[in-house]
């Protein structure tokens, strides 16, 4: 397999430790589930769909060399993302991420991602290197970008010349880190994925849907951006003006990884070169399929 990615995944890349109940869950609920430990991270589940949707993924982001930073790149190895340009550090511990989703969705997560924020812009470093691109040569290919990057590194990614030639796909890590995208807003080879929740915070204004999120964001200098809602319509709001589409009615099992997977799929499908309403409903139609996978009682 040839080491030149398809498309760069920058962001967190840990171990997603997840508990699931079949019940619903309240605050200090203690039922049967099971407990899962998995490859995970914003940028890691992006990774993972790319690959099984056939393109070759690599990752840039911050990883222990520690034994769960071992098995992270041997599951890498596995699952065919490439993890050539990972910042081993010896002094940072691999990062973790633990939620506990009942029947009635996330009822709390802890994201553990100090370990990418301390190594900061070391992980750029191929993109700066020559590698895979440099300031007056620049990587040209598509990029996903998330937010668990500080608030800084982001803001220096958004005038930076090493991304300036991307198709650059953004997503905040939570709604919790969705402001640190506003650096981001304006850039205009950037489209940007947010929920509702993430998309009010952004313009600090509620939002009754997901078009009117992108309308709202689209006249707060966004050049491109798709905004989910759940079960409720889905918005993909641009220039050329706002396309809507509603999931299919699913059971949801599961809701972690189910942004990013959205994400991932939508980008394989314009990759390919599908219409805009398409890849709107390519999307769609994988996140469902995620969200309804089964679970064990």
């Amino acid at each position: 397999m040839s080491s030149r990615p398809d498309i760069l995944c920058i962001g967190s890349v840990l171990w997603d430790i997840v508990g699931r109940s079949p019940v619903h869950m309240t605050a200090g609920a203690d039922v049967p589930g099971r407990i899962t430990r998995l490859p995970g991270g914003v940028a890691m589940n992006i990774a993972m769909t790319l690959a099984r949707f056939g393109l070759r993924p690599a990752l840039l982001s911050a990883v222990g060399r520690d034994p769960e930073g071992d098995e992270l790149v041997a599951a890498c190895a596995r699952l065919g993302v490439l993890s050539d340009h990972l910042y081993r550090s010896d002094d940072l511990p691999t990062d973790r991420y633990m939620a506990v989703e009942g029947a009635n969705g996330l009822v709390a997560a802890i994201a553990d991602a100090h370990s990418l924020e301390a190594a900061g812009d070391r992980i750029l470093r191929p993109l700066q290197d020559g590698t895979l691109g440099s300031a007056t040569a620049p990587w040209t290919g598509p990029v996903a970008l998330d937010g668990n990057l500080t608030r800084g590194l982001l803001a220096d990614i958004a005038v930076s010349p090493l991304l300036a030639a991307s198709d650059l796909r953004v997503a905040p890590a939570s709604p919790g880190k969705a402001e640190r995208l506003l650096p981001l807003l304006p850039v205009r080879n950037a489209t940007l994925y947010v929920n509702l929740e993430e998309a009010g915070l952004i313009c600090q204004r509620r939002f009754a849907s997901a078009p009117e999120a992108a309308e709202g964001l689209l006249e707060r200098g966004a050049g491109r951006v798709l905004v989910t809602d759940g079960a409720r319509a889905t918005a993909d709001g641009a220039a050329a003006g706002i396309l809507t589409a509603a999931p299919p009615a699913i059971l949801v099992t599961r809701v972690t990884g189910a942004g990013d997977t959205f994400m991932a799929a939508h980008i394989v499908a314009e990759t390919r070169g599908v219409s805009r309403e398409a890849a709107l409903r390519a999307a769609l139609d994988a996140a469902a399929h995620y969200v309804s996978g089964d679970i064990g009682s």
